[in-house]
């Protein structure tokens, strides 16, 4: 999974549709009552955040062709024209995150195809690597970060009033996808940390290899601020 880069295809599907012709499409489908008119576009390409009011849109449409009752043709027509303008305005949020990965691409480029480990322990680490250069013109230079995690899971208090005790191969079954999801939530917050890094303007030779991460101090947990190794401590 992604956070940060959308991939290359979605970025071109992206990048060519149009704003006015999406606008017409949706205005077409609600006068003809068919989503017919909107297919052209290939917006099933964009990404799952864009299919998934392609689908809300086509739903709606459908729904309105259906409708017979006046009261009922009312509500079914006003849910359609939501849904499309939720269409459009997704899409143009879309546009906008192309463009700005664009213009970002060409200072910074951090990798966020990361796999997890087969195995995992208590203490996750999540190594990212990025490259960056001062300007647009400059040579490309290589870098990566290691983030290192303690985690102490909370105990389960549905085991712990169970009657029955688990095995221990449930044990470390359940041990690991905790350890998994808590991973995953790592990975995010240290991409989001070093993207923001960059974003303010940060050099890439200060990052540091390896960065202790800094739990919630009340609840123990990741927060939005745990993986900042750039704010003071």
């Amino acid at each position: 999974m992604t956070y940060i880069n959308l991939p290359n295809d979605q970025q071109r599907a992206i990048s060519e549709i149009e704003v006015n012709a999406l606008r017409a499409a949706v205005d077409k489908c609600l006068d003809e009552e068919r989503v017919g008119p909107i297919h052209e576009l290939r917006l099933s390409q964009c990404g799952p955040f864009v299919t998934s009011k392609l689908q809300a849109f086509q739903q709606a449409i459908g729904e309105h062709a259906k409708a017979k009752a006046y009261a009922k043709r009312e509500r079914t027509r006003a849910d359609a024209l939501r849904a499309g303008s939720d269409l459009v305005h997704v899409v143009q949020q879309m546009k906008g995150r192309v463009e700005t990965e664009h213009q970002e691409g060409l200072l910074f480029y951090i990798d966020d195809q990361i796999m997890p480990p087969f195995h995992l322990s208590k203490r996750l680490t999540v190594r990212i690597p990025f490259r960056w250069r001062p300007s647009p013109t400059a040579e490309w230079k290589s870098g990566q970060i290691t983030f290192v995690y303690d985690f102490s899971p909370r105990p389960d208090y549905t085991q712990l009033l169970s009657k029955r005790k688990p095995s221990a191969a449930k044990s470390t079954r359940d041990l690991q996808d905790r350890l998994y999801e808590e991973w995953e939530r790592l990975k995010m917050q240290a991409l989001y940390s070093l993207r923001e890094f960059f974003r303010k303007g940060g050099a890439g030779e200060t990052v540091p290899e390896v960065f202790s991460v800094q739990p919630d101090p009340y609840g123990g947990r990741l927060n939005n601020f745990s993986c900042n190794f750039w704010q003071p401590k």
